[in-house]
């Protein structure tokens, strides 16, 4: 093949090369254009949309992250369907094939399916909403956000935990959150040779004057157990949720110095140990030591 046969074929192939391109390279620049813009009116649209869901005080916080996502997912669902018809690309077969596809790819992706269908749920029986604090078996933390595919939860010591949904529909959820007040709980040991009307009257009495304390129902007061060492007082009062911590530890506090403020002791646990008499029959009977 001589040099001029060969520079022909390549001018011929230059100039479908140019034919081509100058068909295919709007198409193509128009389909980047139009990807570019979807994409950059989703981000903004679900934006916009949380900040307005968030000024709308009819709607949970719970729902307003999973609306912007629907909102979001729905508009890049329809710029992909825009830039297959821009590319020439028929959307009726390609819809087609994808909904055979869609089969075969739910079935790979079961885990993630298995996350949207627990969210949906969660959003449906709402165990708990945005701020609550639950307890899920392995997982505890404040609810940040709920997502179409994971729970975001931030602990009590600044750990941030995301958590697929399937997770939290398969254990059993405590919501510490959910109900507007919570009964403290507290055992106080006395000794049995104290007065045990006294110990009662003076953990009701500091329960009382703490303004935390529920009135309805009464605080409570009652020998709960007779221990080993001690006569196990239980003090029981209800209060707002949002102030169960901070009394918990007051009334921890103030129960203990004001037993001892009123000549009660707080016994610890002891053990008299006798030796067995010897041959001699010395020390029978005798303690021999105290152990703690």
């Amino acid at each position: 093949m001589d040099a001029t046969q060969l520079g022909g074929e390549f001018g011929a192939l230059m100039t479908t090369l140019v034919d081509w391109a100058s068909v295919v390279m709007p198409n193509v620049i128009g389909a980047l254009v139009v990807l570019i813009a979807g994409w950059w009116l989703a981000s903004h649209t679900y934006r916009g949309v949380v900040r307005m869901l968030e000024r709308q005080n009819r709607i949970d916080p719970t729902l307003r992250s999973v609306i912007a996502s629907l909102v979001r997912y729905g508009i890049l669902i329809m710029v992909a369907v825009a830039v297959l018809g821009q590319l020439g690309i028929q959307t009726t077969s390609v819809l087609a094939a994808l909904g055979a596809a869609g089969l075969a790819i739910g079935l790979a992706m079961q885990g993630t399916l298995s996350n949207i269908a627990a969210g949906m749920m969660l959003l449906w029986l709402r165990p708990f909403n945005v701020g609550d604090y639950i307890d899920a078996g392995s997982v505890a933390g404040t609810v940040k956000e709920l997502g179409l595919f994971a729970t975001e939860l931030h602990t009590w010591d600044g750990i941030y935990l995301f958590v697929p949904n399937s997770e939290l529909w398969n254990k059993r959820i405590v919501n510490y959150s959910r109900l507007p007040t919570r009964m403290v709980d507290l055992k106080f040991g006395v000794s049995y040779e104290d007065d045990l009307a006294k110990g009662q009257e003076v953990l009701l009495t500091i329960a009382r004057e703490d303004a935390r304390t529920r009135a309805e129902p009464e605080p409570l007061v009652f020998v709960d157990e007779l221990g080993d060492s001690a006569v196990v007082l239980r003090l029981r009062v209800w209060t707002a949720n949002a102030d169960y911590w901070p009394l918990f530890r007051a009334l921890t506090e103030r129960g203990k110095l004001a037993l001892e403020a009123a000549g009660l002791s707080i016994p610890f646990p002891q053990r008299d140990v006798y030796l067995k008499a010897d041959a001699g029959g010395q020390g029978a009977g005798q303690p021999a030591a105290r152990t703690a």
